[in-house]
């Protein structure tokens, strides 16, 4: 199979900038598509600022940087995403903005053979593929953020996921300098199955008064050689992403380790959301 040289990614938020500057920075031509012209050209700078930033750690050359650049173009147009070979969405964790998103695109794209991933972390990957008229060529793909830095992508084949379909994704995943691991379509995967109820327990031990944040962050991370402790990770993800994930893996599973914590409700509630906007478990620089 040739490899993919045309890679549409639809959202420009952490996950979308991060797989659409990995995507560019390993040669592919690269149409990132956002809901307006505003929220594209918003993407076009926080992927400038990233490749920008990598220069000056001496990640990249400014030559890289600017190959990069070139690979890239933004739209707010689904419809020019029809040249495409394979489009990675990554909009919000919401099962129904996803099924919204990953059928327009079915009707957008043009090549019957053309793959649409979902970076899903925890909505069963079925449910968007039999939304569509080519099942087969539906597939979760799974990245981590940073996804810059992060090298494991999670491939979720869905029962009607054909088998070349898997292969050209882990092929891609190649393409992009990840190692793939295949993963159950069931909420959680592999990596959030197991992380999720260790993160809520943090939460809930934090909630009942046991120990302070940054103890049972640092207990972790000296105790466990663990690179970050729970509740600065959940930080790092999102306290809204988190709690969808959660969420979602409760509605199937009817588990209570998965069942999202008072406290991080109400944080979510709050506005408290982590990184993203400043204020979660810690406060960080606007």
């Amino acid at each position: 199979m040739d490899p993919v040289t045309r890679l549409g990614v639809i959202g420009c938020g952490l996950m979308g900038s991060g797989i659409a500057e990995v995507a560019a920075r390993n040669g592919l031509d690269v149409r990132v598509a956002e809901s307006t012209h505003d929220a594209a050209e918003a993407g076009r700078r926080r992927i400038t600022a990233s490749l920008d930033k990598g220069v000056r750690h001496g990640k990249l050359s400014e030559e890289q940087r600017d190959q990069a650049l070139a690979g890239l173009s933004f739209t707010h147009d689904l419809g020019d995403m029809a040249d495409r070979q394979f489009v990675i969405e990554a909009v919000a964790e919401n099962r129904d903005i996803k099924t919204d998103v990953i059928r327009a695109l079915d009707k957008a794209v043009e090549d019957p053979a053309a793959i649409l991933a979902t970076n899903t972390s925890s909505i069963p990957i079925v449910d968007l593929a039999v939304a569509t008229e080519r099942p087969g060529q539906v597939i979760g793909m799974h990245f981590f953020n940073p996804v810059p830095v992060q090298q494991l992508v999670e491939l979720i084949p869905a029962l009607t996921t054909s088998q070349e379909t898997v292969q050209r994704t882990r092929d891609l995943a190649g393409q992009l300098g990840k190692r793939a691991i295949q993963a159950p379509d069931r909420s959680g995967f592999v990596v959030n199955a197991l992380l999720v109820p260790y993160l809520l327990s943090a939460v809930r031990m934090l909630e009942s008064g046991a120990a302070r944040p940054d103890d049972i962050d640092r207990g972790m991370e000296l105790g466990c050689a663990h690179p970050m402790g729970p509740l600065r990770l959940l930080d790092l993800i999102g306290l809204d992403t988190a709690q969808a994930v959660a969420e979602s893996m409760y509605e199937e599973f009817k588990e209570p380790l998965y069942a999202p914590p008072a406290l991080l409700r109400r944080m979510v509630a709050a506005g408290h959301l982590g990184r993203k906007n400043g204020r979660g478990f810690y406060t960080y620089d606007a």
